[in-house]
């Protein structure tokens, strides 16, 4: 355990955390503990967030933020963070946390869960903590379903809640058009509306027959057969807007599309970069798009 009140390195150093998209999402049971197992397939991409850290000789933790509208008090899940690492090793130092937020907010792009990463991460290091890879995955499990993933990202397959990764190889360096229509989308509607039909198949190995059939897709370089989202059913009903971009996208020429977690995010894949961006261009009118490439890590650090 570290020293509760020496102070680590006083040099701010910034860390990015890249958002996710969910290539294939599908829905099992419902948990006694009231959450549903899922199997999906995790892919990070280029669009990130950057957090800068430095010491605060108070002791207090403070995060500020690019964006006003954020919250950034205890809530936020870079401050939740922060407080369980506080609360597991006794540690009483104190940190000068800003997020500079370029990922859009509750998007389905695992932004907040990917800040938590990196704040885990980032304050790990700052107050000289030596808490093992290990450990920060069982911490990151507390503060939210992706935040195990977010701390590795790459190609990953995701069961029970997602916690549970393996990783995963595609035969191909795809690039992705996100479009990020401005809506709120409800997960907890999502989950518990009339539409959404949850897969019943048997789970042999660990994984059901269609997830595989989607894993060995991907490694084959099909990603039309590998892309797949159960939560679009329900949320298209309740936003049929998302089921119209879905459709531009593929008429745009994607070789596969899709939403992203619960939404409100589509994305199209494309066979290049060049790709993407004539995509984004024609999309570029009616809708924000971001181009981005799949990256290997969930959290890296710039400085």
């Amino acid at each position: 355990m570290a020293p509760d009140t020496e102070p680590g390195p006083r040099v701010p150093f910034v860390l990015r955390s890249h958002a996710k998209i969910n290539l294939y999402l599908d829905v099992l049971r419902r948990r006694d503990d009231g959450y549903h197992n899922i199997e999906t397939i995790f892919q990070t991409v280029s669009l990130c967030d950057e957090l800068s850290f430095r010491c605060e000789s108070s002791g207090r933790v403070t995060l500020t933020c690019s964006r006003p509208d954020l919250e950034t008090g205890e809530t936020n899940l870079v401050c939740r963070a922060a407080a369980l690492l506080r609360r597991h090793t006794g540690c009483a130092r104190g940190a000068a946390i800003h997020l500079e937020k370029n990922i859009p907010v509750a998007a389905g792009l695992a932004g907040g869960s990917g800040n938590a990463a990196a704040a885990l991460v980032g304050l790990n290091a700052l107050w000289e903590l030596g808490l093992s890879d290990a450990r920060l995955q069982e911490l990151a499990l507390e503060l939210g379903s992706d935040v195990p993933y977010c701390l590795t990202g790459g190609l990953m397959a995701g069961t029970l809640r997602g916690e549970r990764l393996a990783p995963l190889h595609a035969s191909h360096a795809w690039w992705y058009v996100l479009v990020h229509p401005p809506l709120a989308v409800s997960t907890a509607q999502a989950y518990n509306h009339p539409l959404l039909e949850k897969n019943t198949e048997p789970v042999g190995d660990g994984r059901t027959k269609s997830f595989q059939c989607a894993i060995d897709a991907l490694g084959a370089g099909n990603i039309a057969g590998a892309v797949f989202n159960r939560m679009e059913r329900p949320v298209f009903a309740m936003h049929p807007v998302l089921a119209e971009i879905k459709a531009t996208l593929l008429e745009a020429g994607c070789l596969a599309a899709a939403m992203s977690g619960s939404g409100p995010t589509m994305f199209g894949v494309c066979g290049s970069h060049d790709e993407a961006l004539r995509v984004a261009e024609l999309l570029g009118a009616s809708h924000a798009c971001t181009v981005a490439g799949g990256v290997s890590d969930g959290v890296v650090r710039t400085s």
